[in-house]
């Protein structure tokens, strides 16, 4: 009995240090939250300019741009996907992952090579552990993504696409870099504090999109230089704005599924130690019941060698 009391004891010991690092994840989680939705809407008004500036170029000019002209025959095509750096954060990262390699295996239907790229520590090992070749690979910042790591990530994609997919489908090409003919971006959208969405979407050969459906009558634009050198400028700037915008929207998401897993860790311990509390009660009791018992048979049976004697 002693000895159930001492495992009890110390499962319930166990489970209150537990519960005091996932409560304390649960707050750095949600603290992240805010200041990631920040920097969501501190980036939009520049994604807006650079889709208005974007828009009225291509109406106003004859668009023949490598990034947005489609190529006639798809050899590759290139899958970059946004996971966390660390776990602890419920389906967020299978969710994404599950998302991608519908997209890879349809892209392989279609005859189309995929080449994968990846962000984040969390998918980079989930291909190297099945053995599948990564074209490119970053982390470090999953949490809190900048500008500077999503131009670093969209260099190497533009410089891909643009070198396109050549004859030898197994040797990259002579930048060290494999061309592709299409780029996808597959992440995690921010719907709500419990809702995280992975969506795939096609980044290049580009289509500028409005934002948030916002683009009322085109401004009339005096272009110096021309309208084609502006495109050649300014298209790969809104593809890393693109992915930026990828980035942050990853980083919400991914802080709030931190923030529901660890709550729900949180309340899974407590009600484990309401359990433990109970069975260690229980036990106690037991404990205390067999020893006033012992302790109530040994006097009766000194009360009857007395009465004998």
């Amino acid at each position: 009995m002693g000895a159930q009391l001492r495992v009890l004891r110390r499962r319930i010991a166990s489970t209150q240090s537990i519960k005091k690092i996932t409560k304390a994840q649960e707050l750095v989680a949600t603290s992240r939250i805010g200041k990631a939705q920040e920097r969501v809407a501190a980036a939009l008004p520049y994604a807006k300019a650079i889709t208005g500036v974007l828009t009225a170029l291509a109406s106003n000019c004859d668009v023949n741009h490598p990034l947005l002209v489609p190529r006639p025959v798809v050899r590759r095509a290139g899958v970059l996907v946004i996971t966390s750096d660390k776990g602890q954060c419920g389906g967020y990262n299978s969710n994404v992952l599950r998302t991608a390699e519908r997209l890879v295996a349809r892209l392989a239907r279609e005859d189309k090579n995929p080449v994968l790229y990846v962000t984040g520590g969390k998918g980079a090992a989930y291909y190297k552990f099945r053995g599948r070749e990564l074209a490119g690979e970053w982390a470090g910042f999953s949490q809190k993504p900048t500008v500077a790591d999503a131009q670093e990530v969209a260099k190497t994609l533009i410089r891909a696409f643009v070198n396109g997919a050549d004859d030898d489908l197994e040797h990259p090409g002579p930048d060290g870099i494999l061309g592709v003919d299409e780029l996808f971006i597959v992440s995690t959208h921010f719907v709500s504090m419990v809702a995280q969405t992975p969506q795939a979407h096609n980044l290049a050969p580009m289509q500028v999109e409005d934002v948030e459906g916002d683009r009322g009558l085109l401004p009339a634009y005096e272009f110096e230089p021309e309208a084609e050198e502006l495109l050649d400028a300014l298209l790969p700037k809104y593809l890393v704005t693109r992915v930026y915008a990828a980035l942050i929207d990853a980083a919400v998401s991914e802080s709030a599924a931190r923030r529901t897993a660890m709550k729900n860790a949180t309340d899974n311990a407590e009600e484990m130690i309401k359990t433990l509390t109970r069975q260690r009660n229980a036990a106690r009791q037991a404990e205390i019941t067999q020893e006033i018992s012992e302790i109530v048979g040994g006097a009766n049976a000194l009360a009857a060698a007395g009465s004998d004697d």
